[in-house]
């Protein structure tokens, strides 16, 4: 039987029995891997804490391949992808054994390492590079000839062969976040145009809920509180793209934490919805949106009442 043998940087990843599969989320992961199947590269753009990162693993790990993982850096360059000469190995030789006779040999030569994407890109795995536009647009340039048409160019210092064909499993997967976010870069229109893009927002309501009550531990009657409060308050800003699911969860990991329900909870779990929600909040909208949790916090506890 023939095993394959997975470089260091690669990952075995399996579809996790614990990962969040509603109609929302088996339609994104279905196009995705029809995308993927038809040899097109895959992009999620959307804002941060929509679950870009996770559901590129979820789909990577359901194409059954190793996983290379990429994370863009504004200090990267073209060797940072291909690979680069690090460190040297030196040899030195004395030969005495005639006594009136002294022979020296000195050799030096460098070490030259493949990086991520030329390790995926010869053995057929997938490459997730997530957050590709905090990379500069330069750095990114030899994924031009790799995504259209599969060849990836080698430096000469290399050795060996001038271009690497891609092995037919070959794969890549991207995620960004939008252009405004501090520290992205505005990729190369070139680049995006040999990727589909999937555009990434909010899930929807049931999709936050079962999340949320995963993530956290919390009851699905606390989890549909949590997730109708944020709701609310996206609806009341300007920026409805935030709080994300992101802010669901830890509202509910606090809640588990101090052993309180969604409907029992005191003054201080209000304190804990403005620490997490206002941040992101415009000042001209910030009494807006206090009122909008406070009325939310306020029906909730009615409602309590009227259930006692």
């Amino acid at each position: 039987m023939h095993t394959e043998t997975v470089p260091a940087t690669a990952l075995r990843l399996k579809p996790s029995s614990e990962f969040i599969e509603t109609p929302y989320i088996r339609d994104l992961t279905g196009r995705a891997l029809e995308y993927l199947r038809a040899g097109f590269p895959v992009h999620f753009s959307g804002p941060s804490g929509v679950g870009k990162t996770t559901l590129a693993l979820h789909v990577a790990a359901r194409l059954g391949r190793p996983v290379v993982l990429l994370c863009g850096d504004h200090e990267f360059n073209s060797s940072d992808l291909v690979g680069g000469l690090y460190g040297y190995h030196k040899k030195y030789m004395k030969d005495n054994f005639i006594r009136s006779v002294l022979k020296t040999d000195e050799s030096m030569t460098t070490h030259w390492v493949d990086s991520r994407l030329t390790a995926a890109f010869q053995h057929g795995f997938t490459l997730v590079y997530d957050e590709f536009t905090r990379s500069r647009p330069e750095a990114n340039n030899v994924l031009l000839s790799v995504l259209e048409e599969r060849i990836l160019p080698l430096p000469a210092a290399r050795g060996g062969e001038s271009y690497l064909k891609a092995h037919p499993d070959f794969t890549t997967l991207f995620t960004s976040n939008p252009e405004e976010y501090t520290g992205v870069y505005r990729s190369q229109d070139a680049l995006r145009d040999r990727m589909v893009t999937i555009e990434v927002g909010n899930f929807d309501d049931e999709t936050e809920i079962a999340v949320t009550q995963a993530k956290s531990g919390v009851s699905l009657e606390d989890a549909q509180c949590i997730v109708s409060l944020v709701r609310k308050v996206r609806e009341a800003k300007s920026n409805k793209l935030t709080p994300t699911v992101r802010a669901c969860i830890i509202m509910g990991k606090i809640l588990k934490l101090k052993g309180e329900t969604a409907r029992q909870a005191n003054h201080g779990f209000r304190q804990t919805c403005l620490d997490i929600l206002m941040p992101e909040v415009r000042y001209e909208e910030r009494e807006k949106v206090r009122r909008v949790i406070d009325d939310a916090l306020g029906a909730i506890l009615i409602e309590e009442a009227h259930y006692v």
